[in-house]
């Protein structure tokens, strides 16, 4: 493709610096004046306690987040589970990862407490869902009469619904186009749309992932009105399927010009066009490739190409 130059030196930054060496920079750059400090401080006590005050009741999903961290097995699992059951085509792989999903969890732990109805509700269905798929954990208790009687499908399919609940807050639609519906609700915010890509592992995966991602490009650039400039938000792992360092020179040949060919399409509808970060061991790599396709000529002057940053490494400022 004209304009790539595909001859750029490989990003290289320091992997893991030794930490005395990166406390005296750190040290070196603190504010000597801690009013500054200070003021952050309070803002950030101010906007925290008007959060709690919120918290409770009929909170919906962000009271069950609170009692149900992220930081947790628990909330890890559900958000896994809320995220996978929307693209799982059959009831036999949904029930299938419902009992691996659920056995990670202590649903009934006596230190989830919390008076949000939808927190509390939760956590005992979840808890027995939880010990009917797998009854060898099954305690002589009353709840598992209550089971027997209900039996082992309709908790299953009563878990699927609940997930799908929860899930609806988080995954804004099955596709693009019910992703639109929904947003017009809320024509307020300007929206990048994730089509949450898993890594390709074959040539056909790849393929069908550019596809998908060129006609989500064309879908929302149909829908935006003149106030709004959305984007959409491209996992370039989705688009090679050894996307990898050890395939430097194939992913720079191969992806790089269907890198660009997705920016030249949401550049020429004045969309918002993102890359997502990938895992760390590919953070040069991803350099590489973003460099290759910002060499394009038809992408000069454009503001609409961005990058998703995570800067928690030690490499970050590098």
């Amino acid at each position: 493709m004209d304009g790539v130059t595909a001859a750029l030196p490989p990003f290289q930054a320091p992997f893991a610096p030794d930490d005395e060496e990166l406390a005296a920079e750190f040290l070196a750059d603190v504010p000597r004046d801690g009013a500054p400090e200070r003021q952050i401080d309070a803002r950030a006590r101010r906007l925290i306690e008007a959060i709690r005050a919120k918290i409770g009741g009929l909170g919906g999903v962000e009271d069950f987040l609170h009692a149900f961290s992220l930081s947790t097995k628990e909330g890890l699992a559900l958000m896994v589970l809320a995220e996978a059951l929307l693209r799982v085509p059959d009831a036999a792989t949904a029930d299938r990862l419902i009992a691996d999903k659920l056995a990670a969890g202590r649903w009934l732990d006596g230190d989830v407490k919390s008076t949000a109805l939808l927190v509390s509700a939760s956590a005992w269905t979840l808890g027995i869902a939880a010990r009917v798929i797998h009854p060898a954990e099954t305690p002589e208790t009353i709840l598992d009469s209550v089971v027997r009687r209900i039996g082992l499908p309709a908790m299953r399919a009563a878990t699927r619904r609940a997930m799908r609940l929860l899930a609806s807050h988080f995954v804004i639609g099955r596709t693009i186009e019910e992703a639109l519906h929904r947003a017009k609700a809320h024509a307020e915010f300007s929206y990048s749309f994730d089509m949450l890509g898993e890594g390709a592992r074959t040539r056909t995966d790849a393929e069908n992932y550019f596809e998908t991602y060129a006609g989500a490009i064309a879908a929302i650039a149909a829908s935006k009105d003149k106030r709004s400039r959305p984007g959409i938000s491209v996992k370039l792992s989705a688009l090679h399927p050894r996307y990898e360092a050890m395939s430097r020179e194939r992913v720079l040949a191969e992806l790089t010009p269907r890198l660009i060919e997705l920016a030249r399409l949401a550049k020429a509808h004045d969309l918002q066009f993102t890359l997502d970060a990938e895992e760390a061991d590919r953070l040069e790599l991803s350099l590489d490739v973003i460099a290759a396709a910002l060499s394009d000529r038809a992408l000069e002057g454009w503001d609409g190409f961005g990058l998703a940053v995570q800067a928690y490494q030690k490499r970050a400022i590098a």
